[in-house]
């Protein structure tokens, strides 16, 4: 289960480091990926959701980074227009 963190580049040129516990996250994004708002935050819920519930069943208790690591993107995600793109950087 190893960490993966991934880059993700927002409209403005800016980008956003974000973090996973698990490599789920390979199975919803790619490097080079361009994702409307929208699909980026229900793909990072979901991707996010399954890497704590993986911690959660080797280790017994849910993933705090994971939990963390969503709220941050939530929080910078509701800066931007639903529609605007955001791009993966690297994973």
């Amino acid at each position: 289960m190893p960490e993966t963190p991934f880059t993700v580049q927002l409209p403005d040129g800016t980008t956003r480091q974000c973090y996973s516990p698990s490599s789920i996250v390979r199975q919803y994004f790619s490097s080079g990926d361009e994702l409307v708002v929208t699909d980026f935050l229900d793909k990072a819920r979901t991707a996010l959701t399954e890497a704590s519930a993986r911690v959660e069943a080797k280790f017994g208790y849910a993933c705090s980074g994971a939990t963390n690591s969503l709220a941050t993107i939530e929080s910078w995600s509701a800066q931007l227009k639903p529609s605007d793109s955001v791009k993966i950087i690297h994973i």
